[in-house]
């Protein structure tokens, strides 16, 4: 098996997150970006002494799994909602089955085994999202085209592309709402003949836009960035996207400036086009106001089923102190604080925590309290300590450095929440090297139709 050869094969397996397993020869390959059961033709692009990967070329036969037709014309091409051709319930069952194996696996190397060898903890399962399509509350749109020279595209990157740009004219992980909108600001910049912004040359005007549309009360912001290259006039798009005949109400209208050489959506300024910068959305009975750039859970009743899984988890609190780590916009923090007696939350990103300090006044929460700086850093500084602590990192999840010093004290219970279920059986294998066992563990579909999920973990102290 050598590099740039081609082969054909079935994925016998999907290992998170989306890692195909297949057999040729003797020797496994491991294919993106497919489906169980498919038959694949794959070109060997890495090959390592005891590793192989291969790129997907063309899917030639559909798996079992595959059990309804796709539900957006660019399917399979954006390779963002690669498992919509399988019911929901079957991709629970497959996202439960990888997340298991992982904290199994997980639990063994560290000896947490009962008599017979078996991971010993509870695991309870996986719970869905409410709604399967249009639950997505924000979505970043890019501007391009579909292939060099073609017509300007808003939408998603095409898979496995860097360059590529399909328009998402009907995705359905978002509400109509937004489909609307995004076709009007394409429509209007197709007119104009707008250039969009090439990442090589670092030419063009046009880069993203971004929308969040809030579940509970319908609220819409519209963010467009662009570069400050050129000038286009803004008012009769204003006007086009408010005559719009929207479920939801537009409260704000954004034109973001950004110069900056890296393909992220970021602001070097924002000008506020019409109304206010903000939105409101309801979680679990509380009011959160959310700006363009703060993060916030992508599908808000998914959300209340995640909050709720951790906050069963956590139980009685009261008289103590507790620790948010990683805690955004707060929402944890205060869910947390009607039956906490403080909670402290610690998170890098200084906007999300003047939101978190601005929500809980909102709310009427006096005994939250928010720092702003990386938890490595922060827990050297802080005085009080915890009798218990939430844990809810980024991706990457727990910063090496920062495991030993959240070890250190010694709580007795920690919950630890996690978006991507590799980083958290690393980090559990330290807390479980250190004293710490796994008491039970779930799961919440928040990403329908991918190859994400989140996960619920109750952590205990056993040695003291």
């Amino acid at each position: 098996m050598k590099k740039g050869e081609v082969y054909e094969g079935y994925i016998e397996k999907v290992d998170f997150p989306n890692k195909g397993r297949i057999r040729i020869d003797g020797e496994t390959v491991i294919v993106k970006n497919g489906i169980p059961g498919q038959k694949v033709r794959f070109v060997i692009n890495k090959k390592r002494k005891n590793k192989a990967e291969g790129r997907l070329l063309e899917v030639l036969e559909k798996s079992e799994l595959e059990k309804r037709e796709p539900v957006c014309s660019i399917f399979p091409a954006c390779g963002g909602c690669m498992y919509q051709t399988i019911l929901y319930e079957d991709q629970l069952k497959m996202k439960e089955a990888q997340v298991k194996e992982l904290l199994d696996d997980a639990l063994a190397a560290a000896g947490q085994v009962d008599e017979q060898g078996n991971p010993d903890y509870i695991f309870e399962g996986i719970q869905g999202s409410p709604q399967e399509f249009e639950y997505r509350n924000k979505m970043e749109f890019s501007f391009g085209d579909e292939y060099k020279g073609g017509p300007l595209s808003l939408g998603l990157h095409k898979k496995g592309s860097t360059y590529d740009v399909l328009t998402a004219k009907d995705c359905k992980i978002v509400h109509p709402d937004m489909t609307e909108i995004l076709k009007t600001v394409l429509q209007y910049f197709t007119e104009l003949k707008a250039p969009y912004y090439h990442k090589i040359s670092h030419e063009g005007y046009l880069r993203h836009l971004l929308l969040r549309r809030a579940e509970t009360t319908g609220e819409i912001l519209v963010n467009l960035v662009t570069t400050s290259q050129q000038k286009y006039e803004l008012e009769s798009l204003l006007q086009q996207i408010l005559a719009l005949p929207l479920e939801g109400k537009i409260v704000g209208i954004l034109h973001i400036v950004n110069d900056s050489f890296a393909d992220v959506v970021k602001s070097d300024e924002t000008r506020v086009l019409y109304g206010q910068d903000y939105f409101y959305e309801t979680i679990l009975g509380l009011r959160f106001k959310i700006s363009p750039f703060s993060f916030f859970q992508t599908n808000s009743l998914g959300a209340e089923v995640l909050y709720s899984a951790a906050r069963a988890y956590i139980g009685d609190t009261k008289d103590m102190t507790v620790f948010d780590l990683y805690s955004g916009t707060g929402t944890i923090a205060q869910i947390l604080a009607s039956v906490a007696k403080e909670v402290i939350g610690v998170e890098i990103v200084e906007e999300a925590v003047e939101a978190a300090r601005e929500n809980a006044w909102m709310n009427g929460l006096d005994n939250c309290r928010f720092m702003a700086g990386d938890v490595l850093k922060v827990l050297d500084k802080i005085t009080d300590k915890p009798d218990f602590i939430v844990l809810d990192p980024p991706r990457d999840g727990i910063h090496p450095k920062a495991l030993p010093k959240i070890i250190e004290y010694g709580v007795e219970q920690m919950v630890y929440i996690s978006c991507k279920p590799t980083s958290l059986a690393r980090d559990l294998g330290v807390l479980m090297e250190n004293g710490y066992r796994v008491e039970k563990a779930c799961c919440v579909d928040m990403f329908c139709s991918t190859v994400h999920v989140e996960t619920v973990v109750l952590i205990t102290r056993v040695d003291k």
